[in-house]
């Protein structure tokens, strides 16, 4: 595992986070207790801040990050991600804010200033374009359109995805 200061910069983890060696954690990076990261993440907060909340998971080979502030930007995009958050593998996240209880398929793609409420499942390869806000419910396509709301299987799936990849990943640990 590669954890790298970014200037005056260094992540914080909680001492139970699971990473992954090959992962990258790099910067202004804050990561919650329960949460993992998983093979070939890159998790970037080198020009603003990426805060990943308790029993998260970010599966293999996504990548997380940023917009930096600037004269056509003055407050920048940070990355926000709630609790209880399942981020399927090759997902790009990229200066949003994803609330708790939320599920991003593989391969979708959430760019700048998006807002995902709680209970927002996002099927995979989707693209949320930047400003969007999602409120709860099914969002599939590329861009992104409401399909209709979750059911209860669906809402009871997402917490059940967080605690899994908890202990999958604190099985992964012990074989180490």
């Amino acid at each position: 595992m590669s954890i790298r200061r970014f200037k005056d910069f260094v992540p914080n983890l909680a001492d139970d986070v699971i990473v992954d060696e090959s992962a990258v954690i790099i910067g202004n990076v804050t990561i919650g207790k329960g949460s993992s990261v998983w093979p070939c993440t890159v998790i970037r907060g080198d020009i603003h801040a990426i805060v990943i909340g308790h029993y998260t998971n970010v599966q293999d080979g996504s990548v997380l990050h940023v917009t930096h502030k600037s004269k056509f930007n003055p407050d920048g995009f940070p990355l926000h991600i709630g609790n209880r958050v399942t981020i399927g593998h090759s997902v790009v996240l990229h200066g949003a804010t994803i609330q708790d209880d939320c599920l991003i398929g593989m391969r979708s793609v959430v760019m700048d200033g998006t807002v995902l409420d709680p209970f927002v499942m996002v099927a995979a390869g989707s693209l949320v374009p930047p400003g969007k806000h999602l409120t709860t419910g099914l969002w599939v396509g590329s861009p992104v359109k409401r399909i209709r709301d979750l059911t209860q299987e669906e809402i009871e799936f997402i917490g059940y995805s967080a605690n899994h990849y908890s202990k999958l990943a604190k099985a992964h640990q012990e074989v180490r």
